[in-house]
Order: structure tokens, then C-alpha cells, then sequence
């Protein structure tokens, strides 16, 4: 019975060991990320296992005020932009590609792309695999029950997921995640 005890003993004590090299290691490793990573990648993972759907996990999901109609948080949006200094670069009316492809009505989908394009330069500078997340994308889609929904790629894993961005190029991209999340909340009640 002694050795049972002796040999359950020394797995615990190992256990720990294990325990403490693998904290040790981790701490190690992040040492070099953003001091918001480790927050960012709880959120992501907290939002993964309550969705179920990663790609709901990565996004910022805004309900538009009952009663406004896509063109009211369409002319909300674009006047923001303009009055927050960031280009509507493009957009993409995504439900008439469908309609036209299938002949049938489908509901409203629409993707405006909204940038600073001198910020975008800087974090391509910084790193090309940037060029994914530009330009900014904020989609109106209307659910499947009729409400009108913004829909924008949460930012912060791109801002806070690593190594600390240079200063500089991290305020610009704070300003633009503060400018897009403006753009979708005033535009959601069709404030303009």
C-alpha cells in the first residue's frame, strides 16, 4: 500500500512540475505579444465556445433602430465617414448579385468598404499579411425575421493578437477601429 501511496506521490509531484514548466513557458512566450493579448484571446475564445461559430466569434454585431430603412443608415453611415475623415472607397450590393444570378428576390445584403488610405499604407509597411483586413469592411444585412443588422471584423486581434505594434501605427489603428465602431453605431440609429 506504501508503494501505491509513494508511486500516486511522485505522479502528483511531476504533475506540478509539468504544471509550473508549462506556465513558465507560456509566460515566456507572451512576454513578447501586446499587453491586450491575453484579454483579446479570452474574449475570442469565450465568444467561440458561447457561439459556436467562429466567424460570429470574430466580429462586431450592431441591431439597427426598428423603423430606419437601409437607405437612412446607408446616408447615417456615409455622412459620419465623411464627417470622421475616412474614405467610402467602395461598395458592394451584394443581394443584387444574387437576385440577378438566381432571378430571385433576396433579402438586403451590402458591404461598404470605408478606409484612411495613408494608415493603410503604414500597416502594410509594417506587414503585408495587413492587406486582409483592408479596407475596412462594415456589412448591413437583413436577417432572415426582417431586422436590419451592422456587421464589422472585430479589429483587436489584429491590433493587440501579437507583438506589440510600433506605437505610432498602434494609436492610428485604435483611431480606426474608434471611427468604424462610430460608423456603426450611429449609423444603427440613423444618427446623421
Amino acid at each position: 500500500m506504501r508503494v501505491i501511496r509513494n508511486l500516486f506521490a511522485l505522479v502528483g509531484f511531476l504533475a506540478v512540475i509539468a504544471a509550473g514548466v508549462a506556465v513558465v513557458k507560456t509566460r515566456a512566450i507572451l512576454d513578447g505579444f501586446d499587453p491586450g493579448a491575453m484579454q483579446v484571446y479570452q474574449e475570442l475564445v469565450e465568444n467561440i465556445v458561447e457561439t459556436r461559430n467562429a466567424a460570429e466569434a470574430t466580429v462586431w454585431k450592431v441591431p439597427v433602430e426598428e423603423g430606419l430603412t437601409p437607405e437612412d443608415v446607408e446616408q447615417s453611415m456615409k455622412t459620419v465617414a465623411n464627417e470622421l475623415n475616412i474614405s467610402n472607397v467602395g461598395e458592394l450590393p451584394l443581394y443584387k448579385d444574387v437576385e440577378a444570378k438566381s432571378g430571385e428576390q433576396y433579402r438586403f445584403v451590402k458591404i461598404y468598404m470605408f478606409c484612411n488610405s495613408l494608415t493603410a499604407a503604414r500597416m502594410l509597411d509594417y506587414s503585408d499579411a495587413f492587406s486582409a483586413y483592408l479596407p475596412c469592411r462594415i456589412t448591413m444585412v437583413e436577417d432572415k425575421e426582417g431586422q436590419l443588422w451592422l456587421y464589422a471584423l472585430n479589429m483587436d486581434l489584429m491590433i493587440h493578437g501579437g507583438e506589440p505594434l510600433p506605437p505610432a501605427l498602434k494609436e492610428e489603428a485604435l483611431h480606426v477601429k474608434k471611427v468604424i465602431l462610430e460608423i456603426m453605431r450611429r449609423g444603427a440609429i440613423g444618427d446623421f
